[in-house]
């Protein structure tokens, strides 16, 4: 059964590496992906233009929004019409044609408002100095004339009344105060923003040439990196065709070997088997007539009467012959003739993975870096021309021949807007001391009111007489007193203040911020007539025809480059200069028509196949290797002779006889000899006959078919190895242009994006105008009308502070006549 199992797990073994080979030359090469993009494959590109910015503003949350919108609402109510368009353009056109009447009705909320001004800053004085003549005739702020029981409920009602009154005013004066430090605190900055802008803007004009050939110059950053991959393309093609080939040519080399290891030691089998039955047949003739006489000896002693109890052994002793004749099974010769001289010459040598010279599979990377030579020089070539296609954006960038008039209208805007700003700050500056000493001596009212309530209840509290004179009651008096002369002292001045700075900013706020957040200002300024020649800004800022200024900030603010919005003598499409076939077309061009052949690849020489074939056709799978095995199943010798000589030895012991039992001795004596040393070389050679008959037999089956299979093989994958070398070198010759490609892409999509955003960009005008809305509406008018929404809240309620204020001083002081 062990030689059938064999046999069976041999073809089972067989079949399986021709399953894996098959697999391996069938399965699809060269369709692997590119490798995926490392991050070493994103470029790097410096910030050109960082240092010259317009940072963004924004209205910054606070703790005042409350007030400001409040003031905004009150604003609205005042000035309830829209933007004067047709004043304005009258004003602007023919400052000399504007009638007085058209002002009045636009500003009618503010002849209102000023209406009450004037009468609160003639009413309160003029009361004052009666007030201060009725005092004199002792009139006003004496002393009570009589006590009555409600004096004590008037004296809380008073008291209440004007600390409440105190209280507000505390608040007001405390938020016009806080409101006017951030005015001077916004004011100055604000004001520098704006030259500051100015300046700006006009060196990211000036400097727009300088930024397109910076932007330019970074084409170096993909240039280096296409080089630098050209410079490891050749090899890393070659080692990716060795790779993704050593799969298949490693299997068919490894066929190869094995039948090779199959030829070597069948030969050597055979050599054996031809040798071992050349020996065996000569052993038997020789052992022949030895055997046959030691029979005829040994039969003829058993048969002597004289030896007792020899019958039991004499028929063994007649069957004592010669058993296998290995001169029956089939001879080798032919086959070896036919091997002769097999193999030619070392055999791993002709197997080896090519045949020597550029014909080498393991030579295909230097092979790879010798063809592509030429093609990389040409396209390290073709990128010096790249580079001066490249340099044509700057060369070719319109915007500075147009933008000259832009940056005179900025010099002069900065120039002109010098004096404006001085006076302006001027007047803060004083607006701010006249708060800062209005608004204290609000606060030293208040100290006066709050020292006299003090003192006149706690004068008040120690009378034990309402008739009875208390100083301290009477000096709570005169404090408050102090308070209301103060207070008709200065309310025309803090009427004034008031008043003078709801005008300005008032109209800052109705007249300019609130059409500035709704754009009516940019239509205005866009409606044709409405500015005259000289304030033309299309014109002046060289906007297109076709366009306008609100049409410009929403593309500047929408992020459009300047050569977009400004008027050409011929139009420039960026993206029309930036697309990528205009300067990679020629590099891929190049890289889609390279081909190069890699040369065959031999991977066994035509010795190795002559061998391969004539040991298919030797006739080893002919040879009977049955007869062989049949022939090994009989024994050298028929009976077994230990077993003879033994039996002898047993007779021996039981003779009488002297000399039978002599002559028994000497026989099996004999025969042990004979067994050492004949019959065992020939088992031996036996043993050493049946290695290479089990392997000759288990080889000789499949021979034909293994050896035509491995030679099919092994010129399929000859013949496939150079179609999928191209296709490997065409996959990846794919991937590297790919690669190289998004470098450029890259590239040319940073330019766009940074002459758009940065170094061409209009947005930065854009956020100038949002800028100056910030900062004039937001962090100036803002501040600026809550102090003198703060402020005007404290004048009025100075007029309720005055009357409580002198009710009061009477009960402080002792009353004339008591009634019980």
């Amino acid at each position: 059964l062990t030689e059938p199992f064999g046999l069976l797990l041999a073809a089972e073994a067989m079949r399986a590496a021709g399953l894996l080979l098959a697999w391996v030359l069938l399965r699809p090469v060269g369709t692997q992906q590119c490798h995926p993009a490392s991050p070493g494959g994103v470029l790097r590109f410096s910030d050109t233009h960082a240092e010259i910015r317009v940072p963004a503003l924004h209205r910054v949350p606070s703790s005042l929004d409350p007030l400001y919108g409040l003031v905004r609402r009150c604003l609205d109510l005042i000035q309830q019409n829209p933007l004067p368009t047709e004043l304005l353009r009258v004003a602007l056109n023919d400052p000399g044609s504007v009638r007085t009447l058209q002002v009045v009705q636009y500003e009618l909320g503010y002849v209102v408002c000023a209406a009450v001004a004037l009468l609160f800053t003639v009413a309160v004085p003029v009361a004052g100095m009666c007030f201060c003549y009725c005092r004199s005739r002792r009139r006003c702020g004496g002393r009570l004339r009589a006590h009555r029981r409600s004096l004590g409920c008037r004296r809380h009602c008073l008291l209440a009344c004007l600390s409440l009154t105190s209280l507000v005013i505390l608040t007001s004066v405390t938020c016009a105060l806080v409101t006017s430090q951030r005015v001077k605190g916004q004011m100055e900055p604000g004001l520098g923003a704006v030259p500051a802008t100015l300046r700006t803007l006009r060196q990211h004009i000036s400097n727009i040439p300088q930024g397109v050939q910076m932007v330019v110059d970074q084409f170096e950053v993909p240039r280096q990196q296409i080089i630098s991959d050209l410079g490891g393309l050749s090899r890393s093609v070659g080692l990716s065709i060795h790779t993704q080939l050593k799969a298949m040519t490693y299997a068919a080399l490894a066929d190869l070997q094995d039948r090779a290891g199959d030829l070597q030691t069948s030969l050597h089998h055979l050599q054996i088997l031809d040798k071992t039955v050349r020996a065996l047949a000569s052993a038997r003739a020789e052992l022949e007539p030895a055997l046959r006489e030691r029979r005829r000896r040994v039969v003829a002693l058993l048969d002597d009467p004289r030896c007792t109890s020899c019958a039991s052994v004499l028929g063994r002793a007649q069957s004592l012959e010669l058993g296998a004749d290995y001169g029956k099974v089939p001879s080798v010769e032919k086959v070896l003739k036919a091997l002769a001289g097999l193999p030619r010459s070392d055999f791993a040598e002709k197997i080896r993975p090519g045949g020597g010279g550029n014909g080498t599979f393991n030579s295909i990377p230097e092979l790879a870096v010798e063809r592509m030579a030429q093609v990389i020089q040409d396209l390290r070539e073709e990128m010096a021309r790249v580079t001066e296609k490249v340099q044509s954006i700057a060369d070719g960038f319109p915007l500075p021949d147009y933008t000259q008039p832009v940056g005179k209208a900025l010099v002069k805007a900065e120039d002109g807007s010098q004096p404006y700003l001085r006076e302006v700050e001027r007047f803060e500056h004083y607006r701010w001391i006249a708060g800062t000493v209005l608004c204290s001596i609000i606060l030293l009212i208040l100290a006066c009111n709050v020292t006299g309530m003090a003192l006149g209840a706690y004068g008040l509290s120690k009378r034990e007489d309402p008739s009875d004179y208390e100083c301290r009651g009477e000096a709570g008096a005169k404090f408050l007193l102090v308070g209301v002369g103060l207070a008709f002292l200065f309310s025309w001045l803090l009427i004034l203040l008031v008043f003078t700075t709801f005008l300005v900013g008032g109209n800052i706020q109705t007249l300019v911020c609130r059409n500035w957040v709704n754009q009516e200002i940019y239509k205005f300024i866009d409606t044709p007539g409405n500015l005259p020649p000289s304030m033309n800004l299309t014109r002046q800022l060289n906007l297109r025809k076709d366009s306008n200024l609100t049409a410009a900030y929403r593309e500047c603010k929408s992020g459009a480059g300047l050569w977009e919005v400004l008027q050409l003598d011929r139009s420039y499409d960026l993206d029309e200069h930036l697309k990528s076939p205009k300067y990679t077309a020629d590099f891929q061009k190049r890289l889609g028509d390279f081909t190069a052949r890699l040369g065959d690849v031999r991977l066994l020489r035509s010795e190795g196949r002559q061998d391969l074939e004539t040991f298919a056709r030797s006739g080893v799978d002919e040879v009977d290797y049955g007869r062989f095995q049949e022939e090994m199943k009989n024994p050298v010798v028929q009976t077994s002779l230990p077993g003879l000589a033994r039996s002898l030895e047993g007779l021996q012991k039981m003779q009488r006889n002297t000399t039978v039992a002599q002559r028994l001795a000497a026989e099996a004596q004999a025969l042990w000899h004979m067994q050492n040393s004949t019959v065992q070389s020939q088992e031996a050679l036996v043993a050493k006959l049946g290695e290479s008959v089990q392997f000759l037999s288990r080889l000789a089956p499949h021979l034909q078919e293994q050896v035509k299979t491995t030679l099919a093989t092994t010129a399929s994958v000859e013949a496939r190895l150079p179609v999928q070398a191209q296709q490997i070198l065409r996959q990846e010759i794919g991937c590297f242009t790919r690669k190289e490609l998004r470098y450029f892409t890259q590239y040319l999509n940073w330019v766009g994006q940074t002459l758009r955003e940065d170094v061409a960009s209009c947005q930065p005008l854009a956020t100038a105008l949002d800028n100056g809305r910030v900062i004039l509406c937001d962090r100036i008018a803002d501040p600026w009308n809550a102090f003198w929404f703060s402020l005007g809240c404290c004048t009025f309620f100075l007029i309720p502070n005055i009357i409580f204020a002198i009710r009061l001083t009477k009960h402080f002081r002792p009353i004339r006549n008591r009634l019980m």
